[in-house]
């Protein structure tokens, strides 16, 4: 999966998921849309306590030592991701009862400012911890942005599935642009534990990139310049390859492959370079080698054996690469 600990906003579903691409996790920050030298930014940050009391005493410092949105911006998603660990516990911290919408409200604010100190001051957190810090930083820093509630899709389960508000993740606007941001899944994953993994991937994150495992409460919020709606979204395999886009998987389209409909085998079409291997397999088993492999104009095609009700995986040069549901 992308990451685990962001499968459900219910801490009983998170204990229940499967990880499927836990060697995809973090990606190296080389694929990251910064193209601007952070060095400085970077190193400055390490030097940072890695508590605070109150949000204002690290916003403080981001004034002191920054001055474009750009390095305030680094300096925030990188203290969070390198400060905060993920704790699926806290789900259990902040449970509350009320008595109308009012009520509510009213304790969904002071729930808020809770959750904020409450990540400075123990560096533990689950998704809207790291977005509402993330969020009020900006905010001290005079950054426009806003909090995204959505979807997150990162493994079998969710092919399919409709749609839940079961993440949370940050836009913000650089110099009048708005960006991509998810420093909970920045920050490293969890499998059982959390494994300290910062990483850049999730750092103003191409939108093309990003709907390939997120999928925001209003559309617009994605970014994207072509529409993409809730249900297709569901409906869609798991594209594990960093570099390897949603449109670029010409066959199979579906994530669920029907058995019946595709007999034996299972054809694939994908407009991609063509790796060194393929290979799959099925329910996590041996990996079985794809021995012919065909290429023309950019394309690459290859058939794969069908096994019903099972979980396939693709690989790339031994690397995850797709994940279907088998029917």
């Amino acid at each position: 999966m992308l990451q685990l600990f962001e499968n459900s906003s219910q801490k009983g579903k998170e204990q229940g998921s499967n990880v499927i691409f836990i060697l995809c996790v973090v990606v190296c920050s080389i694929f990251s849309s910064v193209a601007q030298d952070f060095t400085q930014v970077d190193a400055t940050i390490k030097f940072y306590p890695n508590r605070f009391n109150d949000v204002t005493e690290l916003s403080n410092l981001i004034t002191r030592d920054f001055k474009t949105e750009e390095e305030k911006v680094r300096a925030i998603y990188g203290w969070i991701i390198h400060n905060v660990a993920y704790n699926p516990n806290e789900y259990d911290v902040f449970n509350y009862k009320f008595k109308d919408f009012r009520d509510r409200n009213a304790k969904e604010e002071i729930t808020r400012i809770k959750i904020i100190q409450r990540t400075l001051q123990n560096g533990v957190a689950v998704c809207e911890g790291y977005a509402m810090l993330f969020e009020k930083l900006c905010e001290l820093q005079g950054i426009q942005n806003y909090l995204v509630r959505g979807d997150a899709k990162t493994n079998f389960k969710d092919i399919g599935r409709p749609f839940q508000r079961i993440h949370m993740w940050n836009v913000v606007y650089i110099d009048g642009k708005p960006f991509l941001f998810d420093a909970t899944w920045g920050a490293g994953k969890y499998n059982q534990k959390f494994i300290k993994e910062p990483s850049y991937y999730w750092y103003k994150t191409n939108p093309k990139h990003f709907i390939k495992s997120h999928y925001p409460d209003m559309e617009e919020d994605a970014l994207l310049e072509f529409k993409l709606g809730k249900e297709v979204f569901s409906s869609l395999p798991l594209v594990i390859k960093k570099d390897l886009l949603l449109d670029e998987v010409k066959k199979p389209e579906n994530g669920t492959i029907s058995a019946i409909e595709n007999g034996k085998e299972i054809t694939f079409l994908l407009k991609t370079e063509t790796p060194k291997t393929i290979s799959y397999s099925y329910n996590f088993g041996a990996k079985e080698k794809i021995k012919k492999i065909t290429s023309d104009d950019g394309f690459v095609e290859f058939k794969v054996k069908t096994k019903p009700r099972s979980n396939l995986i693709v690989y790339f040069n031994d690397e995850p690469a797709l994940a279907y549901r088998v029917e």
